[in-house]
């Protein structure tokens, strides 16, 4: 089984519920197991700022699915939750982004691992630290050395209900 980490991120609909409910759907992925998900985080939008706020967090995964097929039934779960791609930052029900696979590095036109610029976000780093602060990304170190470089950025911890 490889460790694997995904973010999730809504902000249309009911967001919390919709990541709530994508994490769950994570484990039912075929030789997939949910190993762990973070608090959720409201975030300010990046790239197109006048949309509403993003609900965030990260889940672990343990999988023995290739990283192609993985991608693949993130999609798919995507899809299930009324996903449509129209622009880049777009407003949307359900994202999902595969971020690490173990410690492969791919580069590839339909995937990019580690997840391009996941360094560089608080919406991934805040609560990849919060379920696996010693992770590191592959060339680039720790996630809670890379954390400090993102705290300017508006990310809050929203308390569990």
């Amino acid at each position: 089984m490889i460790i694997a980490y995904v973010a999730l991120g809504a902000n249309l609909g009911a967001a919390a519920a919709t990541v709530s409910a994508a994490a769950a759907a994570l484990g039912e992925i075929p030789e997939t197991r949910l190993q762990a998900v973070s608090s959720l985080y409201q975030t300010a939008p990046v790239g197109l700022k006048h949309q509403p706020d993003f609900i965030n967090a990260v889940a672990e995964i343990s999988t023995r699915l290739p990283p192609a097929q993985l991608l693949e039934a993130l999609f798919a779960i995507e899809a299930r939750f009324g996903r449509s791609r129209s622009v880049p930052n777009a407003p949307r029900t359900l994202d999902l982004d595969l971020l690490l696979y173990g410690e492969i590095r791919l580069d590839q036109p339909q995937l990019t691992l580690p997840h391009p610029r996941m360094h560089q976000r608080a919406f991934v780093l805040a609560p990849l630290a919060e379920i696996a602060p010693e992770c590191r990304i592959p060339g680039l170190g720790r996630v809670r050395d890379l954390l400090d470089s993102s705290r300017d950025q508006r990310i809050v911890r929203l308390e569990s209900t």
